[in-house]
């Protein structure tokens, strides 16, 4: 095995996981035609990851087969790896010089910074807080879809005042905004209250801490950084809720799209 093509394989299957890669070495064996190749997934970027992949294998002359089982034992292995979970605790608002912590803000950003394909945020209420703008800006710009959930004046009911917590997100093209309608609440007074950032399925910070300057700065906010499996399940819960219209696109959002 071509380090070219290994290390081609081993990217592709950081990038997007494991679940595309076997899409990928399904069609390899069923002698698929190479369109049908680049497109094994829908994700943004996975056509010009496999187009690398295939190109390192037509140069080893490595028969579709082999290429396939390489593919499959790749992703299995990233599977092992990703099972184990790894968690940090993470703070906002005063230090303790005898207990070292990472900060919620410090997170948060680099939580952004690392998603390649896919990010997810949700939060109950949102300023405008310009590094976390700055990142957003820059994961979209790298071909991130960027989905941020976030409460709204009327699903809040008089616990929130001032503008839109999505107007904290205006004036970065490309974000999607969604909500929970309030007329999709089975109970009286529920609220979109969640507060997570999830970054291609591999990493997620849960917080009590909101998408505001105090919240991860100045307020005293507890959370947890974790890595492993459960970032995937919870992508895949704020999947189903969308695909299921719990959650909805706004009206309105920054990038200018309807739901």
């Amino acid at each position: 095995m071509s380090v070219l093509f290994a290390t081609a394989v081993a990217e592709l299957v950081e990038r997007f996981g494991p679940t595309p890669v076997r899409s990928l070495a399904d069609r390899l064996e069923e002698q698929a035609p190479e369109q049908a190749l680049l497109t094994a997934s829908s994700l943004p970027g996975f056509p010009a990851a496999v187009g690398v992949v295939l190109e390192a294998q037509q140069l080893e002359a490595l028969n579709r087969v082999s290429a396939a089982a390489y593919l499959r034992g790749v992703a299995a292995g990233y599977e092992l790896r990703s099972a184990q979970v790894q968690v940090e605790t993470v703070w906002s608002g005063p230090s303790s010089h005898s207990v070292p912590v990472r900060a919620s803000a410090q997170v948060l950003i680099e939580v952004v910074g690392e998603a390649q394909t896919e990010l997810v945020l949700m939060t109950y209420s949102a300023r405008s807080y310009p590094p976390l703008a700055a990142a957003l800006s820059a994961a979209v710009a790298r071909g991130v879809a960027v989905a941020v959930v976030v409460e709204t004046l009327a699903g809040a009911g008089s616990a929130l005042n001032g503008s839109e917590p999505a107007m904290a997100f205006a004036g970065i093209p490309g974000v999607q905004l969604w909500h929970w309608p309030a007329d999709r609440r089975t109970e009286r007074g529920a609220k979109m209250h969640a507060k997570v950032a999830v970054a291609d399925r591999r990493v997620l910070l849960v917080t009590s801490a909101n998408l505001t300057q105090s919240g991860v700065g100045k307020n005293l906010e507890a959370g947890l950084l974790v890595r492993g499996h459960t970032p995937s399940r919870v992508a895949e819960h704020i999947d189903e809720l969308r695909s299921t219209g719990v959650l909805t696109r706004l009206r309105s959002g920054p990038d200018g799209g309807g739901s």
